[in-house]
């Protein structure tokens, strides 16, 4: 029986975890776009892991900080390679740790399919800086090329070329701009924005987000926290920006999914029933 889900509803971290407890031998097959990743489990410990040309404990670390995607883990025979000599725990609090570095990192970068700029200033004063590794960086930026584009045609992790980027950044020796043109963007439903509910609306629904919060969070207990708080968050950014109900709706769907992973269908049905009962 295959385990499957979205990475946008829980972290890999979390999820190679409640496959290792188990046990379990066979494959996790990511995938996000044209990248594919696997990562293998020989009666719960991760033996083996690979991502284009990262292999064993780099290739976790990078298929960790995914923010989106998908993931199947697909139960089979034992592995017969063996890359990763880390224990679980080691391995898993490590990739944790970049994990919580990348979040400190997209507050610059916020997505890896964003593309540098440089940045042209006629009276910069004083000299800069740059190591080897970031006069790298800074060869492969051509306005075209995506972060994780840059990544690839530099050989390093798109980690690692996410932390060189950053200091760029923020000396502002260079910029990121979104890949597609402002025109291209979801201009749509700004109108519908603009017509936002009124303070009292508004307020309505942020009333209405904490008590979805408090519910979830009662019926997923410590293990689901995170992906609560995730969506609670982002809800609460779109209805201060004027979003309506649906961004309520749309928090609820993406929790519930996770709650089916997390504690199966039985949970997610006490905790939709939780929240029709108002």
């Amino acid at each position: 029986m295959t385990f499957q889900g979205s990475l946008t509803e829980l972290h890999l971290p979390d999820i190679v975890q409640l496959i290792s407890v188990s046990g379990k031998t066979g494959v996790f097959e990511l995938v996000d776009g044209e990248l594919r990743g696997e990562i293998f489990l020989n009666d719960g410990q991760i033996v083996h892991a690979q991502l284009q040309d990262a292999v064993g404990e780099e290739a976790v670390y990078a298929l960790a900080i995914w923010s989106q995607g998908d993931f199947k883990f697909v139960p089979g025979p034992a592995s017969d390679k063996r890359t990763i000599h880390k224990s679980n725990t080691n391995l898993l609090m490590e990739a944790a740790r970049r994990l919580d570095e990348w979040r400190v990192l997209s507050k610059k970068i916020p997505s890896v399919d964003m593309v540098p700029e440089f940045v042209v200033q006629e009276r910069r004063e004083g000299q800069i800086n740059l190591n080897t590794s970031e006069w790298l960086i800074l060869s492969k930026i051509d306005g075209q090329r995506s972060l994780k584009e840059i990544a690839a045609a530099s050989t390093l992790s798109v980690f690692n070329a996410a932390k060189l980027l950053y200091g760029l950044v923020a000396t502002g020796l260079i910029r990121l701009k979104d890949p597609q043109p402002v025109s291209a963007r979801k201009a749509a439903p700004r109108p519908q924005r603009a017509a936002a509910p009124a303070a009292t609306g508004g307020n309505a629904l942020l009333v209405e987000l904490e008590r979805v919060r408090e519910v979830c969070g009662a019926v997923l207990g410590d293990q689901g926290e995170s992906v609560v708080n995730k969506h609670y968050q982002k809800a609460r950014a779109e209805i201060e920006r004027g979003a309506g109900p649906e961004a309520v709706d749309e928090a609820v769907q993406q929790i519930t999914r996770a709650a089916s992973i997390l504690k199966g269908p039985a949970a997610t049905e006490a905790m939709l029933q939780r929240l029709k009962g108002g």
